[in-house]
């Protein structure tokens, strides 16, 4: 007999060992309370290995004013306190690059759950500790149980206080060392009393309140269990990393065996009530064979149990060694409904595992004495209907039989008789294929082995033959007949992986929730074999109000959930637990309501209302919601961005529009207000004086009127109110009535270029306002003497048309903004800037008219000069 194969390191327990390798060990000391010594022992270890020549640094250790505390500190090192200034103050905190740059072997780090001050890197010191090991350096710290997070509600029903600064449960669970530092209460009592903890005044109010008795057992207990459990943890890892096989009874570990026997819950219940009496860890084992109880399995984790699932065609051994692998000590497992051959040969679960499980407490569960039947939803065949189909089956292949007899040997025939025993396997299970054996064994024997029409095998050629086929056919029934199942369980799956990764890629691609949420309600729909909707929260009106569940998608599109079930819904929305058919809230409402729930919450609901119950199907619907709402929130949170960007931006505008009003306005608006102040205090001046002052406050409204009316044309064009009048338009008559319009009035020459141009449908009245705009701005930024050019061509099948000036160009910095409203390019010769809307027009204008316009610079030797180029389809 071959040997059994050696028990193999588990791999990841291996990764686990390996991953600490690289990082820097944590030890803990962790007590029950304040004044327990959790710093005191940690500064004598410390001194006893830099007794030792180790490298102990003090990163942060808080003596609290404790003499005997202060002298344990004696000569070690102390790494000096940062200085951090806060509003006026100067804080002292740990270092931490000064740690990092010093990387002492040993680093001393008091108080884990502290709060750091503000402005350092991290917020909390455990963060800082997970940094310092990322680097290689080993940490030492101290923590008492009520900092640990999980624990803060139970501390504040026992204490009466809540605890603000807290430690995630997985620093702990992650540390290479936890050493418990334990007293008595009533001894912790009197150190209180005698002033060795706080000082007088402080002592006698956490006698009145915290440090009582009956509060420091609990945290005591608490603190014990932690470190039992972290103990239990080390040894369980220690024995998967080293092949090392259970159970030791160090620790009671109960495991929960789930079967597909409708007893399945009633295990796991039984198995919570040990463990609950053992005060012990609950593991749920499922072996995979049939349809998983899904049901049970949700029980199971809903009870706190950690659930695995295995496949496995040995399955008391698969059992046993998922049990000495996780050291589990009390296995719990129903009786269930074996077939009367199991019972009478010893083939039993319960039976085998009696005989092979010597190492651990069995614990058999009673069989229920009454189990509901499952509901089915839809039309479902008779049960007898297959047993039906087996004789018809055989019947077909008699049929063969008989009409090939003569032609084909009599030993012969029996091959055409395993046919419907590999049928009935496959459709309907072993069962059947056993039948489906059996008659074709009396049909072959009967009518085509001779003695024909008798039942007597007369020569011992026939009794070979016919114990093979009885044999065949026996093995054939009950191996095909499992691999029928494993084929069916196989394709479903396929099918549920291929749904997951189809809509997978759908919900990578680009859209937002109208395109996403059809999808899921699709997809749903499709998983079910139902109609399903897809219901989004409406925000409440008050903080008193519920959120209301708005049907967001359906497929089919008229799929409409009644009352009663929206009633579930809301349930389910406020409490995030599913409801309705199938579940334990509201099971009389004919939808299923499941939450999609991501780390931030519940996104929404899927409501399905299923034809049939489907372990399979709930399995995939299940990795679709978990997809599902990732990319529904992840939709949600990009509309959220865009909207957050459009209100960014508008008000930018609106800041940008209240400063050009104020800023730009008021100069006019003082001009104006001086030329008519200074009129009516003097009525002798002069005449040419007088002329001035008016002309002065002629051309300041004139400048107003332009603010206001480039104002104007910015909202009209941001408002898409601008609808151009095309027409066949002159771009050299354009050009030359604008020129010549700024040359009449500045007095400044500018020179035309135009190219023999065909017309172009373009608004004549829009043109003359960007071209004017244009000039005048190169006017403006070219200097008193600078040149001013426009030109046009033809540039392959657009009209281009140029504005040229000499002054000093724009930044490159300021270049791909130059045609932003309100946006002014820094300049270096001191001009007079506008209101920043002039551009921004002419973008505008151009566009609306189809063309487009580009803005470069430098546009001359010398790193001077701009081009504003506008290019228009012919």
């Amino acid at each position: 007999m071959a040997e059994a194969e050696p028990p193999r390191p588990d791999p990841d327990a291996l990764l686990a060992l390996a991953a600490r390798e690289h990082r820097g060990r944590l030890k803990v000391f962790l007590g029950a309370a304040p004044g327990v010594g959790k710093t005191f022992e940690m500064l004598a270890e410390a001194r006893r290995r830099a007794a030792g020549g180790d490298d102990v640094l003090i990163g942060i250790v808080e003596t609290h004013g404790r003499a005997e505390t202060i002298a344990q500190i004696a000569d070690l090192p102390i790494l000096p306190r940062a200085a951090l200034h806060h509003r006026g103050q100067v804080l002292e905190e740990f270092d931490l690059d000064a740690a990092l740059a010093r990387r002492p072997a040993i680093l001393l780090l008091d108080e884990l759950a502290h709060s750091n001050a503000p402005g350092s890197r991290h917020p909390k010191r455990w963060q800082d500790v997970e940094e310092l090991r990322e680097a290689g350096i080993e940490v030492w710290t101290t923590m008492n149980v009520q900092h640990l997070e999980s624990l803060g509600d139970a501390v504040a029903r026992i204490t009466g206080v809540r605890v603000a600064e807290t430690v995630p449960d997985a620093v702990l669970a992650g540390a290479d060392a936890v050493e418990l530092i334990d007293i008595p209460p009533a001894e912790l009592l009197d150190r209180l009393k005698q002033g060795r903890i706080y000082r007088p005044e402080q002592a006698q109010r956490a006698l009145r309140s915290f440090f009582r008795e009956g509060n420091l057992a609990a945290l005591r207990e608490m603190a014990l269990r932690r470190v039992a459990d972290r103990v239990d943890a080390d040894i369980t890892g220690w024995m998967r990393a080293n092949a090392v096989s259970g159970p030791w009874p160090s620790g009671d570990r109960v495991l929960a065996l789930v079967g597909a026997d409708p007893s399945a819950e009633s295990v796991v219940r039984h198995a919570r009530r040990i463990a609950d009496a053992l005060r012990a860890p609950l593991l749920a084992l499922h072996v995979e064979g049939a349809e998983p109880p899904e049901a049970a399995l949700r029980l199971a984790e809903s009870l706190g149990a950690e659930v695995e699932t295995v496949a496995a065609h040995d399955v008391p051994g698969a059992i046993l060694a998922h049990a000495r692998a996780r050291n589990a000590t009390h296995l719990v497992m129903g009786r269930g409904r074996p077939a009367l051959w199991r019972r009478l040969t010893g083939r039993t679960l319960s039976a085998q595992m009696a005989r092979r499980a010597e190492d651990f407490t069995l614990h058999l569960v009673p069989r229920p004495t009454a189990l509901p039947r499952p509901r089915r939803a839809g039309p479902q065949a008779p049960p007898w209907l297959s047993w039906a189909s087996v004789p018809l089956l055989v019947a077909l292949a008699t049929l063969v039989g008989v009409a090939t007899d003569g032609a084909v040997p009599e030993g012969a025939l029996g091959m055409v008789y395993l046919v419907p025993i590999v049928a009935a396997a496959v459709l309907f299970g072993p069962w059947h294929g056993l039948l489906a054996a059996g008659l074709a064994f009396i049909c072959w024997n009967f009518l085509f082995l001779p003695p024909r029409y008798t039942l007597v095998i007369a020569g011992p050629q026939d009794v070979v033959g016919a114990v093979v086929f009885a044999l065949v056919a026996l093995l054939l029934a009950g191996t095909t007949g499992r691999l029928g199942q494993s084929m069916r369980i196989t394709r479903a799956r396929a099918r549920g992986l291929r749904r997951l990764l189809e809509f997978s890629r759908r919900l990578g691609g680009p859209g937002g929730l109208p395109e996403l949420l059809p999808a899921v309600a699709q997809e749903a729909a499709r998983a079910m074999e139902g109609p399903a909707v897809v219901i989004l929260p409406l925000p409440p009106l008050g903080p008193e109000e519920a959120p209301e569940p708005v049907i967001r998608a359906a497929n089919p599109v008229d799929a409409q959930p009644d009352e009663g079930a929206m009633a579930a819904a809301r349930w389910a929305l406020r409490h995030g637990k599913p409801t309705g058919r199938g579940t334990d809230t509201l099971p009389d409402v004919a939808w299923r309501f499941l939450p999609m729930r991501t780390a931030h919450g519940v996104v929404g609901l899927v409501g399905i209302q299923p034809r049939a119950p489907d372990g399979e199907r709930d399995r995939t619907l299940a990795g679709l919601l978990d997809q599902a709402a990732v990319a529904i929130e992840r939709a949600q949170l990009m509309e959220e961005q865009a909207r957050g960007t459009a209100r960014a931006e508008t008000e930018q505008l609106r800041s940008a529009l209240l400063t050009s009003l104020g800023h730009d306005l008021r100069t006019p608006l003082t001009a104006i207000r001086g030329a008519i102040e200074t009129l009516r205090a003097s009525p002798a001046l002069s005449e040419a004086t007088r002329d001035d002052l008016l002309l002065a406050a002629e051309e300041e409204t004139t400048r107003l009127g332009r603010y206001i009316a480039n104002i104007l044309d910015m909202v009209r064009i941001e408002n898409g109110q601008v609808v151009p009048k095309r027409e066949p338009t002159d771009i050299a008559d354009a050009i030359e009535a604008a020129a010549g319009r700024l040359q009449r009035t500045t007095g400044r020459p500018i020179t035309r270029e135009v190219a023999a141009l065909p017309l172009v449908p373009l608004d004549p009245s829009l043109l003359d306002q960007v071209l004017g705009n244009l000039l005048d701005n190169a006017l403006k930024f070219s200097g008193p003497d600078g040149a001013v050019r426009a030109r046009a061509w033809r540039d392959g099948h657009d009209i281009a048309i140029a504005v040229e000036d000499e002054g000093p160009g724009i930044p490159a910095e300021d270049l791909p903004r130059i045609f932003d409203p309100f946006h002014r390019a820094s300049r270096t010769d001191h001009i007079a800037a506008g209101t920043g809307l002039g551009l921004a027009i002419c973008r505008g204008l151009v566009a609306a008219m189809g063309g487009r316009i580009t803005a470069e610079s430098p546009a001359f030797p010398g790193g001077r000069g701009t081009r504003i180029v506008m290019r228009f389809p012919v």
